[in-house]
């Protein structure tokens, strides 16, 4: 018998699917769906996990935080469970029969490491397996599946040993820092603060922001611009660009403010070809997802269903260069019976012949694209957007070039020179197949040198500089990949546990004030910097390419945690201070209207959370909150009572505000916000 293992069930009933010609039977060992046929006269079974299912933790005698020093627990061995028994039961039922084994999870190291795990639960259960082969695939459609099958190959388990020194040294790194500073600073049960080898160094980049925002002061500046008229308005703006000091730029306004006409002095004209967006790798999907409203998380999450439904490829991928085993013709072919026919129609009679190529190559799977086609009604609103925006990049690659012309024009008024830009698309092209790009500019009336055009106004306008723009989540995956924080699998997911942990919230992310003092605490501290991370980051490629060893790696990433708390344990007293600080900020509402106290988030002890005032038991003023959803704090109050007002933000649900008060006379009403795909903000919390 052969025995198939797969990374979850869908992907297990598929490739059942595939490799019986649809003649699968579907059975069940207690509740877990296996999928049974025959193939060239031997039995086949297919099981589906539910990813990890052995769980690597610290023995349970060492959950109490309480009882051992986190750094003590440094050199503690974790151990290994079955997290999923019902899958581990089933297995053990199925390897009675001693079979050939073939491991056809996700061939990245998170994938090799749940088939390695599986493969030792297997041999523990019986010592006299047969054979173990592996199935690797970039795709779940018939051609991939079949060829992976014919042309097996050996488990790669120094991709695994990566991995596994992953998930080891996250462990270790995440327990031992989470629990040092939760039991400093007071926050245990639910309300724990969490820190990560890569959670506490992305964390970082969000709040040294969020400060360069706070400590930027505004400096002012001034730019004279000119309304220029032919045939239609454009703006020409003086050739200085901007003046840092007032009274040069008065100077030359006063010269020229009384103009009415201006000399073209030149009108240069240039031609070029755009060139299509490169192939999407994980990175570079994101983002794109990011700008139209998906958190990078959701983003990921709806790609995966797609790929595990055999509509585009694996979505966790470096690679932005098409192998030459994609057969592109054929894709093309697929489209062009699609709701996409006329962009794949037009590029393949019209294309450019080859598709256009990134800067990053690898060999283990290649950029995202589409595989297969959906059927309307088995797709969502959600996933259709992402298909398609997968659907129409994959298109623009193989498009012609785009052809715009600029214009660059210099006007004389009153012997002063200005400037005025022009942009005009010539040939649309890959553009509008891949509408996803803003418009460079507008187009200028046509302008001849020597010629005098009309001044319909000139202004002196004074502006201040702007403080660095926050990072959208599109820009911090891209900053994480170009510090080499995380992996093109794990950044999604640690953006999306910032937001869990109640250390950002909003769209783009927002530092709590909690995190702040988290990052303040830690800001001597190698944990909070890219660059200890990133050595790690390479010891594990090491690893993989079979350059080091899982040992060596884990034993150095125990010696640099030692360091570290040597370092931490000297400011501990300074740490829990400022973190206690932090919470009581951040859990403030507003002023009590009837003491004029502060007023906080508490929670009873019924665990229902209510805002009271901090003057209790002089002024026992309090309000009920809504029990789920995000509570954002406003700097608004009633005008009706003067209660302080908060934002309830919900999942799905829109956002609106809210007066603390249910007795308020103007009983108000709910105002829908439009629906957003950005991460809930998380409720607050607090005692």
């Amino acid at each position: 018998m052969k025995l198939v293992i797969c990374e979850k069930n869908i992907a297990a009933r598929r490739i059942a699917e595939i490799l019986s010609k649809g003649t699968s039977k579907t059975s069940r060992l207690g509740t877990i769906p296996v999928y049974d046929f025959t193939k060239e006269n031997e039995p086949w079974c297919v099981i589906g996990l539910k990813g990890h299912i052995i769980n690597l933790d610290y023995p349970a005698e060492f959950n109490q935080w309480a009882m051992i020093s986190p750094k003590d627990l440094i050199d503690v061995e974790p151990c290994k469970n079955v997290s999923e028994k019902g899958i581990g039961d089933a297995l053990q039922s199925l390897v009675k029969n001693t079979p050939s084994i073939i491991v056809a999870t996700d061939f990245d190291r998170e994938g090799e490491l749940i088939g390695v795990e599986v493969l030792d639960l297997l041999k523990s259960f019986n010592k006299n397996i047969s054979e173990i082969k592996r199935a690797r695939f970039s795709a779940i459609t018939t051609y991939e599946i079949n060829d992976a099958f014919e042309n097996l190959v050996e488990v790669d388990y120094n991709l695994s040993s990566a991995g596994e020194a992953r998930q080891f040294i996250d462990l270790v790194w995440g327990a031992v820092l989470t629990r040092f500073i939760s039991l400093t600073s007071g926050r245990l049960g639910r309300d724990f603060l969490s820190i990560g080898r890569v959670q506490s160094p992305t964390l970082a980049l969000l709040v040294e922001r969020e400060k360069e925002i706070k400590r930027f002061i505004p400096k002012p500046f001034w730019k004279i611009v000119a309304q220029i008229k032919k045939e239609q308005l454009f703006d020409a703006q003086h050739i200085n660009g901007i003046f840092l000091e007032q009274q040069p730029a008065l100077e030359i306004y006063n010269k020229i403010k009384d103009a009415h006409s201006a000399l073209v002095k030149e009108a240069k004209k240039t031609v070029a070809n755009e060139l299509p967006p490169t192939p999407f790798n994980t990175t570079s999907f994101l983002q794109a997802a990011s700008t139209l409203g998906f958190s990078a998380s959701n983003a990921m999450n709806i790609a995966e269903e797609l790929y595990m439904s055999g509509l585009t490829s694996y979505p966790r991928t470096d690679n932005t260069v098409y192998p030459p085993s994609i057969n592109i013709r054929n894709i093309l072919e697929k489209l062009a019976q699609s709701e996409f026919s006329k962009e794949a129609l037009e590029v393949m009679n019209n294309g450019r012949g080859y598709p256009t190529r990134g800067k990053m190559q690898t060999t283990d799977h290649p950029p995202i694209y589409p595989v297969g086609v959906p059927v309307k009604k088995k797709i969502t609103a959600d996933q259709k957007i992402i298909y398609e925006l997968i659907c129409r990049r994959f298109l623009a690659t193989c498009a012609k070039d785009a052809v715009a012309e600029t214009t660059d024009v210099t006007l004389d008024i009153s012997g002063e020179d200005f400037k005025a830009n022009g942009y005009k698309l010539l040939e649309a092209n890959w553009r509008t197949i891949y509408p996803y790009f803003k418009e460079k500019g507008k187009p200028l009336p046509e302008l001849v040198n020597g010629e005098n055009v009309e001044v319909t106004k000139i202004s002196l306008n004074a502006e201040e500089t702007k403080p660095p723009q926050r990072y959208s989540q599109g820009a911090l995956l891209g900053k994480m990949e170009q510090l080499t924080l995380g992996t093109k699998s794990t950044r999604h997911e640690i953006i999306s546990k910032l937001y869990g942990r109640q250390y950002i919230t909003g769209s783009p992310p927002i530092p709590t004030s909690t995190a702040i003092a988290v990052v303040d605490a830690l800001v001597n501290c190698d944990v909070v910097k890219p660059a200890m991370t990133a050595q790690l980051e390479k010891d594990m490629n090491e690893i993989s390419e079979g350059k080091k060893t899982l040992g060596d790696t884990v034993k150095e990433s125990r010696q640099m945690l030692s360091i570290v708390m040597k370092e931490l344990e000297t400011d501990k007293e300074t740490i829990k201070n400022n973190i206690q600080t932090a919470l009581r900020e951040q859990h403030m509402i507003g002023v009590c209207p009837k003491c004029g106290k502060d007023m906080m988030v508490r929670v009873s002890r019924q665990g229902k959370r209510f805002v009271g005032c901090t003057n209790y038991p002089n002024c026992t003023n309090t309000y009920s909150l809504p029990q789920s959803g995000g509570i954002i704090k406003t700097t608004n109050v009633c005008d009706a009572c003067q209660t302080p007002i908060v934002k309830v933000k919900m999942k799905g649900r829109g956002a609106w505000d809210l007066c603390l008060n249910s007795f308020c006379p103007k009983k108000n009403k709910r105002v829908d916000a439009p629906k957003e795909k950005e991460n809930v903000a998380p409720p607050i919390s607090g005692k």
